[in-house]
């Protein structure tokens, strides 16, 4: 392979392989649901402007880095790249090839960067190659069904998007996007040792997703197995390899859930029996400092694949089986449970235990979140943390300790007590935590009298929003059928959880700006719809005092249950 090169000669080459070890597609596409400038219109964009101006250079797609295998190059660093650029080439030819028969030098083109015969010219890792090759190459995968992954999801939708692109362009535009990115400059470093291609990895920096730490992490430790490893180096070079493979199919299943690199973090805690573990790199760093660190990279790579494997349960299968644990994923924002959660798993505490420990936690998630304090908590439970190992795997001490601090005077305990809380409901909430108090409470009300009854789902709700009941700008047309908007209703009533409301956002929507007997006559489909048709006087007046009584009843639930 050449140092300077073009993308066609590059993918015609040899067949080009993204190990199984490596990162699996991770660029964003936009979608009507997110409108930010993503990485795949990014790419485009670029390409568009270069064909748009009269520049006389070829356009340049990077620096690529691979691993020399003799019949094929491993993919070291721009993975994301040429992935990307496959998936646009083969959109391309689907759009040209519905105009007119290919020319000759369009199929060349196309046996070259695509595939050529029956050999694919670019294989992704290998949990997401066959959908790569049915949905894009061979275009013979019509449907969206059976994903697994995320890294999927995301091939999908780029080729989607790339055909949505495409598919207004005429015949002119496709000829010249493909002589573009055939004919662009590109350059490469292959390399037959892997410990050289890891080291240029750690210290080079490429356009596109910048590594994470994780990724950083997994180079460190191959590169000191390459330099330390001695006669049982390979052996655990492939070790690390088969663990990162599992990590990155977790990651791949849970990344919308939660950040590798807060996984790195828990880890690290876990490891080292420490909440107070915070910088990873540097930690890590230290450890690899040792005259031979192997024993550490062979130790800590096993408790990183088993945490994210652990987590890839919990926000999987038994977050959809125990709704204490989704109480407590729907919470968000669970750093500080997450150590915990992983050591459960760890010790093998069995889905209701792990439940009842997510059940605890969350109190002090949602104490911590509400009430804000400048206090640092990690002191307050380290010891409870540290305690919790798999010769005393008893989840009391820790249940305890929250109960502790919930009913505490003791000046430095007691920022998280009852008194604390309740002052924290009086006035406005984030909006995030007050839809979750108000689905908890619904939940409540709903279960009254009903003792078959099942608590609902978080995300059985239809896009949830918050309502105000009386809406933030007093509407126009009078009577309106709410309290005077005066100062005092402004300031104290209209943002609190007495005239806060969940609903869908299609019934949100319906509402807008209308009139309370309006909007109540909608009312109708859930139990705290039913108890604000209750709580109306004769007057049918959305007033001060009927805000203040839901208010308190609403508290009343929160100070019972958190």
């Amino acid at each position: 392979m050449e140092p300077s090169t073009t993308i066609r000669r590059m993918l015609g080459e040899r067949k080009i392989i993204v190990p199984t070890y490596q990162r699996a597609y991770s660029w964003e596409t936009p979608n009507e649901n997110f409108n930010k400038k993503t990485h795949t219109d990014v790419f485009l964009k670029d390409l568009e402007d270069y064909n748009k101006s009269n520049s006389v250079s070829t356009y340049y797609f990077g620096h690529f880095l691979f691993e020399d295998k003799q019949t094929h190059f491993c993919v070291i660093d721009g993975q994301q790249r040429l992935t990307t650029i496959v998936i646009f080439i083969s959109a391309l030819f689907k759009k040209l090839k519905s105009i007119r028969n290919l020319s000759e030098f369009e199929t060349e083109c196309y046996e070259d960067i695509i595939k050529r015969n029956s050999t694919v010219r670019l294989q992704t890792v290998d949990y997401d190659n066959q959908l790569f090759k049915d949905y894009v190459i061979d275009q013979t995968k019509k449907d969206k069904k059976g994903l697994e992954t995320e890294s999927t999801k995301r091939i999908i939708q780029a080729f989607d998007f790339f055909t949505k692109q495409l598919a207004e362009k005429d015949e002119s535009y496709l000829v010249k996007m493909l002589k573009t990115i055939s004919e662009s400059s590109c350059t490469t470093h292959p390399v037959k040792n892997e410990s050289e291609a890891i080291q240029m990895f750690i210290f080079q920096n490429n356009r596109g997703k910048q590594p994470s730490n994780l990724e950083v992490i997994k180079a460190l430790f191959m590169y000191n197995v390459h330099l330390y490893g001695g006669e049982g180096k390979e052996n655990l070079i492939d070790e690390i390899k088969n663990r990162f493979e599992k990590i990155y199919k977790s990651i791949s299943s849970i990344e919308y859930r939660i950040n590798e690199d807060d996984i790195l973090v828990y880890t690290l805690r876990v490891y080292f029996n420490s909440l107070w573990e915070t910088n990873a790199l540097e930690k890590i760093n230290r450890e690899l400092s040792e005259l031979n660190p192997t024993a550490f990279i062979k130790s800590f790579t096993q408790s990183l694949a088993i945490s994210f494997e652990h987590l890839n349960t919990f926000f999987g299968k038994d977050e959809r089986d125990s709704y204490k644990i989704h109480s407590l994923v729907t919470l968000g924002n669970i750093a500080l449970a997450c150590p915990f959660i992983i050591k459960a798993y760890k010790f093998g505490l069995n889905v209701e235990q792990v439940g009842n420990l997510c059940d605890s936690l969350k109190t002090l998630v949602l104490r911590h979140r509400l009430i804000g304090t400048r206090a640092e908590l990690t002191s307050r439970i380290n010891d409870v943390f540290v305690k919790f190992t798999e010769n005393n795997a008893d989840i009391k001490p820790i249940v305890e300790r929250v109960s502790f601090m919930k009913t505490t005077n003791d000046w430095w305990w007691a920022y998280w007590n009852n008194a604390e809380l309740e002052k924290s409901l009086q006035g406005g909430l984030n909006h995030s935590i007050a839809k979750y108090l108000l689905w908890k409470y619904e939940n409540f009300i709903a279960s009254h009298g009903n003792p078959g009854y099942s608590p609902s789902r978080f995300d059985t709700i239809l896009s949830p929003e918050l309502e105000h009941v009386a809406p933030s700008t007093e509407p126009k047309v009078k009577p309106h059928g709410y309290n005077e908007y005066d100062e005092e209703f402004r300031n104290r009533y209209i943002n609190c959880l007495g005239n806060y409301l969940l609903l869908s956002k299609s019934h949100n929507c319906s509402l807008s700006n209308i009139g309370f007997l309006d909007k109540l006559k909608s009312y109708k489909d859930s139990a705290q719809q039913r108890e604000i048709r209750n709580l109306i006087a004769e007057d049918g007046i959305w007033s001060k005092e009927v805000i203040q009584k839901r208010k308190e009843r609403i508290i009343g639930f929160v100070m019972g249950t958190f």
